[in-house]
């Protein structure tokens, strides 16, 4: 059975950093493009961030030159860089497949709060 697990979420200041990762166990990893994506409170859970298995990127405008997303084949974990954070990043962020029909279980998240 596959597991994602999220982790590197936190509380941050506005124009701060960090990195979460997502680990991967079962086969999916090498197989499939691999994506980020969150969830604010009384809203629905968007894509952010997806990479292809070859490590082809994209990012949604509105994290456009702030978020990096990437990949560690050999560790089946997938990463997500955040630089300059904003109050509206405040959410739980998810891992998953990046495709909804490939989508496994999804795992427990990691919670971003950016507030001064």
């Amino acid at each position: 059975q596959v597991q994602l697990v999220e982790s590197g979420g936190g509380l941050v200041q506005p124009g701060g950093s960090l990195r979460l990762s997502c680990e991967a166990s079962g086969s999916i990893f090498s197989i499939y493009a691999m994506a980020w994506y969150r969830q604010a409170p009384g809203k629905q859970r968007d894509l952010v961030a997806a990479i292809s298995r070859y490590g082809v990127t994209s990012v949604v405008d509105s994290v456009k030159g702030r978020f990096i997303i990437s990949r560690d084949n050999a560790k089946n974990t997938v990463y997500l860089q955040m630089n300059s954070l904003k109050p509206e990043d405040t959410a739980v962020y998810y891992c998953n497949t990046a495709v909804a029909s490939t989508w496994r279980d999804w795992g427990q998240g990691t919670q971003v709060t950016v507030s001064s």
